[in-house]
């Protein structure tokens, strides 16, 4: 992956508040953007479980640097609200979680306003969603995935008008496999991707095994397999569930740490997005050109 990026400035604000009404606790994101460049597309990223806006830089920065605006929300689980598997409230996260994201979308004017005038920088017409492992099924949910009651029965549609495309990193498969664990606390982690209908990229490790499900890494793959076209799978052989510290450089949850692995996941992603928001189409063809001559240590499929 090019180092290129790295010599791109790029400048922070956080914290900024977010109207979200009878949520308990404010909603704060932080944005992360190129100094310089108009007509800026923007990603609004959802984080995993328990992590918050400041996580995942290696990932964002990448994408600022790459010119984008990056709006990040601190949801609900996030380890600073000390909210645990047992708080009565934690049934209802995984709903506050798509509100959150769907109040940053509404307000994403204003956000942007204090964010040192990014307003008139940004192409709002050219918004996009990315997310991981919780994240990843929080976005999906606005891509147009549903989530299946305990009868099998979709839920309501969450998705959002103003989102133009998406990426979806380690996300959850189909609820049919899930642990005693994960049946008892995680409910809702039963998605039903058939009406996910926004083009959006799936990222999936090859050694991801999830203490959620009794499948192995190929539950994280449902994404893809079970969506409507357009989308792209990106498999990274050894990846695991942090895809090489995702989250940030030595954090608890890396069990595979990878430099590379990282940029590799940051890199496609953006060039994805900069295709299917129709900038830029260059990045993501000599991605998909080079996993046929590639090492195998990653592949790209397209539907």
């Amino acid at each position: 992956m090019s180092s290129s990026y790295l010599d791109q400035r790029i400048v922070a604000v956080k914290p900024i508040a977010v109207p979200a009404p009878d949520r308990g606790i404010d909603l704060q994101v932080k944005v992360t953007a190129p100094l310089s460049g108009q007509n800026l597309p923007v990603i609004v990223f959802s984080h995993g479980n328990a992590w918050s806006l400041d996580g995942y830089e290696p990932l964002v920065d990448r994408w600022a640097a790459a010119g984008f605006v990056v709006v990040q929300p601190t949801h609900l689980d996030s380890r600073r609200n000390g909210l645990g598997w047992d708080d009565p409230r934690f049934a209802t996260v995984w709903r506050v979680r798509i509100a959150d994201l769907h109040a940053v979308l509404d307000g994403l004017d204003d956000i942007l306003l204090q964010a040192g005038g990014l307003a008139t920088r940004v192409d709002r017409g050219r918004t996009a969603i990315v997310g991981h492992s919780w994240g990843a099924q929080t976005v999906g949910a606005l891509l147009g995935a549903r989530v299946l009651d305990a009868d099998g029965i979709p839920g309501e549609d969450f998705s959002h008008s103003a989102v133009a495309a998406g990426a979806l990193i380690a996300a959850t498969g189909t609820g049919d496999t899930l642990t005693p664990f994960a049946a008892e606390h995680l409910p809702f982690m039963r998605p039903d991707y058939s009406t996910m209908t926004t083009p959006a990229l799936v990222v999936a490790g090859g050694k991801d095994r999830s203490q959620l499900s009794t499948r192995g890494p190929e539950w994280f793959t449902d994404a893809y397999r079970l969506s409507p076209s357009p989308k792209s799978l990106l498999t990274i052989a050894e990846g695991e569930h942090t895809l090489g510290g995702i989250a940030g450089e030595m954090v608890a949850e890396t069990t595979d740490e990878d430099p590379a692995r990282v940029a590799l996941v940051a890199d496609a992603v953006s060039a994805y997005l900069l295709d299917a928001l129709k900038l830029n189409s260059a990045a993501w063809t000599t991605l998909d050109n080079a996993t046929e001559a590639g090492d195998s240590t990653w592949s790209i499929s397209s539907k």
